[in-house]
């Protein structure tokens, strides 16, 4: 079993959607999760605030600097994510189309590299 990252793009510079949009998305994304869970794939789930809220701490000499805002200028960011186990390439895809159903946002698909290597 292999795991995968499937993030959420949000475009932050989008309109914010009325609550009952919200309310929707948040339902449906609800059931996948339960779906995944379900299907023994599901390992965590998390949704992220905004990046204007974010604070980056970048090396440099040595030293660290701290500053607030996102890490990259661009409209597209991190909304959220789902943290899954599956077999294969293809049963994560098949999981990040039902996810990009359900909120209605694109979904990068990352496998995460072998845990050894970062010992």
């Amino acid at each position: 079993m292999r795991q995968y990252l499937l993030a959420v793009q949000l475009d932050e510079s989008a309109r914010e959607a009325p609550d009952e949009e919200v309310r929707a998305m948040m339902a449906r994304t609800g059931e996948v999760t339960d779906e995944m869970k379900a299907a023994g794939s599901w390992v965590f789930v998390g949704g992220l605030e905004h990046s204007d809220v974010s604070t980056v701490v970048r090396p440099a000499d040595g030293t660290t600097t701290i500053t607030d805002g996102p890490f990259a200028e661009t409209k597209e960011q991190l909304g959220g994510f789902w943290v899954i186990q599956v077999d294969d390439l293809d049963q994560a895809l098949a999981w990040a189309r039902k996810c990009a159903l359900a909120c209605g946002q694109p979904i990068e698909v990352r496998p995460f590299g072998d845990a050894s290597r970062w010992r």
